[in-house]
């Protein structure tokens, strides 16, 4: 649903623009893997712009969430590696014990840096790095997880005039992320979790699909 003082004309508004937006960016925890399979399942093969993904796993963990989502999506996804270029119609995942960065050159790093909010990979250095890169031109997306990680970044995407979308805590595994992000700020959608995968196909269709 849309927060209550936005009207259908936004998300008009929003298509019509679809060609702004450059990036996406999405954090997740405690049920991701059904969520992140969810929409990335549900993108089409043409999806024109990158997404990268902050999803909270052990330190120890392998690559195993990164090869089964490739063979679930469309798109091709990968662990994400020091100095890799961001390309249009890739998936990248900040790896296990990592924070994942953009660069200004639009390039990822990957830090080692201490946790934060308990967490290595945080969603909310994605979210803010990504905002300095890319400002009004990225797309932020809180999902299911159980702690407050992303609502800051979100909030941060949001200043810079990015489109932000939480997931609707309902449909979330674990409801205290999306819980967070709403506490910390108003974003311009809120979306059942089976409804984002098609707002994101619809935002970037091509105008000659439309």
């Amino acid at each position: 649903m849309l927060r209550p003082d936005f009207q259908e004309t936004l998300y008009k508004g929003h298509c019509m623009n679809r060609n702004k937006y450059e990036a996406v960016v999405m954090g997740v925890s405690a049920g991701g893997m059904e969520a992140l399979q969810t929409i990335l399942a549900s993108l089409p093969e043409d999806f024109p712009v990158p997404i990268l993904i902050v999803q909270h796993v052990s330190p120890h963990s392998d690559s195993y969430l990164a090869r089964y989502l490739d063979s679930v999506s469309p798109l091709g996804v990968k662990e994400a590696d020091e100095k890799d270029s961001i390309l249009p119609g890739e998936v990248y995942l900040a790896p296990p014990n990592y924070h994942l960065l953009v660069e200004d050159d639009r390039t990822l790093s990957l830090s080692v840096e201490e946790r934060v909010n308990f967490s290595r990979p945080s969603v909310d250095v994605l979210f803010e790095t990504a905002s300095d890169v890319f400002g009004q031109h990225l797309v932020g997306i809180v999902l299911t997880g159980a702690n407050g990680d992303g609502s800051r970044g979100l909030k941060k995407i949001a200043q810079k005039g990015g489109l932000t979308l939480v997931q609707s805590p309902e449909t979330a595994y674990a409801q205290e992320m999306p819980k967070a992000a709403l506490a910390m700020l108003s974003p311009d959608y809120i979306l059942p979790l089976h409804e984002i995968g098609p707002f994101l196909h619809r935002l970037f269709r091509r105008k000659h699909a439309a």
